[in-house]
C-alpha cells in the first residue's frame, strides 16, 4: 500500500511541477528526471522484482497507468510552450501596415530596355511600325528568304541554336522583317526589336541579346534615304552632331552594303582607347534589299526597292550610358542597376 501511495504521490508532484515549467528547456530536463534511463518512474519498474510474484502485474499496470498520464501531461505542456514561443515570435515580429514605408526606393526600367524604347520612339516618329515574331524560326524565314546559301559559316552548329526537329533560335530579327514583308503591301518602313541567340559569349558577346532591324520598301528608296534616315537617327539618339561613315562591306540579304561607323562618342574622332585610336565606332550594318529578299517575300523587285539595317540594342546602350562590358546587362548587381534612375 505504500508502494502505491508513493506512486500516486510521485504523479501529483509531477502534474503540478510540469504545469509550471516555464521553458522547453526546463521541461525536457524535468522530463528527463521522471521518464529517463535513471528516472524516478524507471526506478520503480526497476523494483518490481522485489515484490511478490502475485502483485507484479497490478504493480506494473499501475506504474504504466502514471507514466502514461505523465508523458500526456508533458506533451500538452510542450505544446502550449511551443505555442507562446511562436506567439513572441510573430508579435516582435508584427509589421504595422498603416505605418509609412522605410526604405522605400522606387524601381526604373532596365538601361537595356531603355535603350530600346528610346529607339521604337526615335523610328516611330519617323514614320516606322513596330513588328514581332517568334523567337524559335524555321529555316526559310531565318536563312533561305534572306538570300543566305546553304553552305555560308552562319549556318553553322557553332553559330546556331538548332533545335533536333531541324527548328531553331533565330540569330536576328530579320526573320520578322520577312514575315512581315509577305504579309504588307509597299510601300512600308518596319522595324523589328527583339531577342536573338548566337553561341558565343565574352565581354561584348552574349548568347542572348537584343537586335532592332529595319526595312523601308518603296518605289525610288535609295542608299542616299538610308544614310540620311540614319544619321537623323544617329543624332536623335546620342543627342548631337555627330560625324557618320558608311564602309562597303557584304552582307548576303543587301547589295550594296555597308558597314556604319559613328564619330567616338568618348573622344569626338580624337582617338582614345575605346576607339583603338581610329576616331571612329561601329555601329551596324546595312544596305539595300537584295532582289531575292524581295522576291522570297513576294515583292516584285523590278517595281520596288529598300533599304535595311540593324543594330544591337546592347550596343547603343553600352555608348550611350559608358558601360565598358556587356556582362554588366545580365548579372542584376543592384548596384550597377541603380545608376540608371
Amino acid at each position: 500500500m505504500a508502494a502505491v501511495e508513493s506512486l500516486a504521490a510521485i504523479v501529483d508532484r509531477a502534474l503540478t511541477d510540469i504545469g509550471t515549467c516555464e521553458s522547453l528547456a526546463a521541461l525536457d530536463d524535468f522530463r528527463v528526471q521522471l521518464l529517463g534511463k535513471k528516472g524516478v518512474l524507471t526506478d520503480q519498474l526497476k523494483g518490481l522484482g522485489a515484490l511478490p510474484a502475485a502483485e507484479r502485474p497490478a504493480a506494473g499496470q499501475r506504474i504504466n497507468e502514471a507514466k502514461e498520464s505523465i508523458q500526456s501531461a508533458f506533451e500538452k505542456r510542450r505544446a502550449a510552450l511551443e505555442m507562446e514561443k511562436l506567439e513572441r515570435e510573430l508579435s516582435a515580429g508584427a509589421i504595422d501596415v498603416t505605418l509609412p514605408g522605410r526604405n522605400d526606393e522606387p524601381g526604373s526600367l532596365h538601361p537595356v530596355t531603355r535603350t530600346r524604347l528610346r529607339i521604337e520612339s526615335i523610328f516611330k516618329q519617323a514614320g516606322f511600325q513596330v513588328a514581332t515574331g517568334p523567337e524559335v524560326e524555321d529555316d526559310f524565314h531565318n536563312f533561305e528568304a534572306l538570300n543566305i546559301p546553304a553552305d555560308h559559316p552562319a549556318r553553322a552548329m557553332h553559330d546556331t541554336f538548332y533545335f533536333p526537329d531541324g527548328r531553331l533560335l533565330r540569330t536576328h530579327t530579320s526573320p520578322v522583317q520577312i514575315r512581315a514583308m509577305r504579309v504588307m503591301k509597299p510601300p512600308f518602313a518596319v522595324i523589328a526589336p527583339g531577342r536573338v541567340y548566337r553561341c558565343d559569349s565574352d565581354m561584348t558577346h552574349t548568347p542572348m541579346f537584343h537586335q532592332v532591324e529595319g526595312i523601308v520598301v518603296g518605289e525610288k528608296v535609295s542608299l542616299a534615304n538610308l544614310k540620311a534616315m540614319l544619321m537623323s537617327f544617329v543624332e536623335r539618339f546620342f543627342e548631337r552632331p555627330l560625324g557618320m561613315r558608311l564602309r562597303p562591306s557584304y552582307f548576303p540579304f543587301t547589295e550594296p552594303s555597308a558597314e556604319v561607323d559613328i564619330e567616338c562618342v568618348f573622344c569626338g574622332g580624337k582617338g582614345c582607347r575605346v576607339c583603338k585610336q581610329t576616331g571612329w565606332l561601329e555601329i551596324l550594318g546595312s544596305g539595300m534589299i537584295h532582289p531575292n529578299v524581295l522576291a522570297a517575300a513576294n515583292i516584285d523587285p523590278s517595281m520596288w526597292q529598300g533599304y535595311a539595317f540593324g543594330m544591337g540594342i546592347e550596343r547603343l546602350a553600352m555608348l550611350r550610358y559608358d558601360v565598358n562590358d556587356l556582362r554588366l546587362f545580365f548579372e542584376n548587381d543592384i548596384r550597377f542597376l541603380k545608376q540608371f534612375p
